[in-house]
């Protein structure tokens, strides 16, 4: 007697997560989008999370996922300052950002209780003016039709029309007419 023992298909692809990235948030059901730009306004990375998740679970993913050329030598991977807004504020951030030497200018959260004992953390104002050009780069990305509504059911299609996007937008800026 023969006895077939059935195979799972082997995935092709990148790897899927369970909820495509959809999840409920304050503002409906939808999906968060993590961005790392440049002081240009020109993103360099892109990540999607559910939009439940808090915006500290992608942090270490997103800042890792760039790679910036340089004239000479290895591309470098991380930039010398970042700016993020109160959601940044965590321990676990600080400390990763110390580590790798990137200095921050993320304000500090309001805490009910007060602030702990000891020197508050380094904060530049001027520096943290800077970081609208954060909220102009996802405006632009909304103004994507397919970005705003959402067509693709799965988080990594989603990711590349992201991606697509972000693609659009270099073309629009390198390769305008100026004369």
């Amino acid at each position: 007697m023969l006895t077939w023992r059935l195979q799972e298909p082997k995935k092709r692809g990148p790897e899927e997560a369970a909820n495509h990235a959809l999840g409920r948030s304050r503002g409906g059901f939808g999906t968060k989008i993590h961005v790392v730009v440049d002081g240009d306004g020109l993103p360099l990375a892109v990540h999607v999370t559910p939009g439940q998740a808090h915006e500290s679970t992608a942090f270490e993913d997103t800042v890792d996922a760039f790679r910036v050329r340089q004239p000479i030598g290895r591309p470098r991977t991380r930039p010398f300052r970042l700016a993020g807004d109160k959601g940044y504020d965590i321990p676990r951030i600080r400390r990763w950002l110390q580590k790798h030497n990137i200095a921050t200018v993320i304000p500090e959260k309001r805490k009910p209780h007060g602030r702990k004992r000891g020197r508050p953390p380094k904060f530049d104002s001027q520096a943290y003016r800077r970081r609208n050009v954060v909220e102009h780069c996802i405006d632009w990305l909304k103004h994507a039709r397919r970005i705003a509504t959402r067509f693709e059911k799965t988080a990594v299609n989603f990711l590349a029309m992201l991606k697509l996007a972000m693609i659009q937008r270099y073309f629009k800026i390198y390769f305008r007419d100026t004369t």
